[in-house]
């Protein structure tokens, strides 16, 4: 039984990212994603202006005037959903947690893919692959997608990005629209990135809680490590320590977004806590000045 709490959960986010995407995201999806190629649709009296090289001269020597080919855009695409569920996603420190963003996310994407008929499938991993949902169409595929990542209790806590990536590459054959959550709180997964961003159309969204960015000072904190379930006691009132540890996740970000610029991978920044349209519209409209 699905308890009432995550129904009306599922159903809020469902109200708030339609309305985004009938207002926002529909139009942008569309221009972005491309369909596979053009396939035949009919055939009409010429009119001045059209393309000459789509005369259809079988047609045009039965009718004795000039009739050109009709094409439209093979549409149909399949997107796929790959949500890291490890133990840091459960991390929030202004109402929404990593994982709960994540959710809101996948169901902008989600309806985007549904309003422009395309399939949605849905990858949940951890450090070993949790759940597998095969591409599919229909309103209820999208909120079983949303239920799924909001609701969805892990056998793992900890991360392995490269597992995730090998399967995609073993599982999805055909070419398709990869939109991979994650914190990316990982190594090691450098040369499967590779493969698989050369095989699908890639799309990194690196999810991070503001707090992660930059800790303040609030004095001796005890943190937890939700991955290995390690506490460490940490003093915030040391300046160096601060300073330490900025640069360090300076540096792991920078790292990161080489990675992905090297791959020729789309990144999208998201603070958990912080609005997450605005860097959704943005990718949008780059993308859609390289078409």
């Amino acid at each position: 039984m699905i308890d009432k709490e995550l129904l009306k959960q599922v159903r809020e986010i469902e109200i708030r990212t339609k309305g985004l995407v009938n207002q926002v995201f529909s139009g942008e999806y569309h221009s972005v994603f491309k369909g596979k190629g053009m396939e035949f649709s009919e055939v009409r009296e010429y009119q001045f202006g059209d393309d000459i090289r789509n005369i259809d001269w079988n047609v045009t020597a039965r009718f004795g005037h000039p009739f050109i080919k009709v094409f439209e855009e093979e549409r149909e695409l399949t997107v796929i959903l790959m949500i890291d569920l490890s133990g840091s996603l459960s991390f929030g420190t202004k109402q929404k947690t990593k994982q709960k963003v994540a959710a809101e996310i996948s169901a902008i994407l989600s309806f985007s893919a549904l309003k422009n008929n395309d399939k949605v499938g849905l990858i949940l991993f951890t450090d070993k692959i949790e759940k597998f949902v095969p591409p599919r169409k229909g309103r209820k595929h999208v909120l079983r997608i949303v239920r799924e990542i909001l609701s969805f209790k892990p056998e793992g806590n900890k991360t392995n990005l490269q597992n995730a990536m090998e399967y995609l590459n073993h599982t999805i054959k055909k070419r398709s629209i990869v939109f991979f959550l994650s914190d990316f709180i990982d190594t090691g997964y450098e040369k499967i990135l590779s493969v698989v961003s050369k095989k699908h159309d890639f799309i990194a969204l690196s999810i991070e809680d503001k707090r992660e960015r930059e800790l303040v000072n609030v004095g001796l904190v005890k943190f937890l490590d939700a991955e290995t379930g390690k506490e460490f006691l940490i003093d915030t009132s040391s300046k160096s320590f601060l300073d330490y540890y900025k640069k360090r996740k300076i540096e792991d970000s920078n790292k990161r977004k080489y990675l992905f610029r090297l791959n020729k991978i789309d990144n999208i920044s998201i603070i958990s806590g912080e609005d997450y349209i605005k860097p959704l519209v943005q990718f949008f409209k780059i993308r859609e000045k390289r078409w």
